[in-house]
């Protein structure tokens, strides 16, 4: 299988659909990523990021019902695929081999 590669950006958006205890939709996802970050980051940033995880593979997207409170407009609900799935557990994996590699006091010696 062809390892699929992602960006900080796009490993932040499918950690955040992730960890949503509600259904992943632009707002929310936008709202968790820049209160967990700190970052200002556009809405369409956003949107363009989950599209394109959706044409990768990564996610899947499903329209929900039409509410009052947005015009009749319908939201479209962002959830994890296995690919996605893999692909976290993946990068958790190499980062905890990278942690581990490190030596003790590592960071002391450069002052950090």
């Amino acid at each position: 299988m062809r390892r699929a590669f992602l960006g900080e950006f796009e490993e932040l958006v499918l950690l955040v659909v992730a960890a949503c205890t509600t259904d992943a939709y632009g707002v929310t996802i936008w709202e968790e990523i820049q209160q967990q970050t700190g970052r200002s980051i556009t809405m369409s940033a956003v949107h363009a990021t989950l599209y394109r995880l959706e044409e990768k593979g990564f996610l899947s997207s499903t329209m929900g019902g039409a509410t009052a409170e947005r015009g009749g407009r319908r939201k479209r609900f962002f959830t994890l695929t296995a690919l996605s799935v893999r692909a976290l557990n993946d990068i958790q994996e190499m980062r905890s081999r990278l942690w581990q590699a490190i030596p003790p006091g590592k960071f002391q010696l450069i002052g950090g």
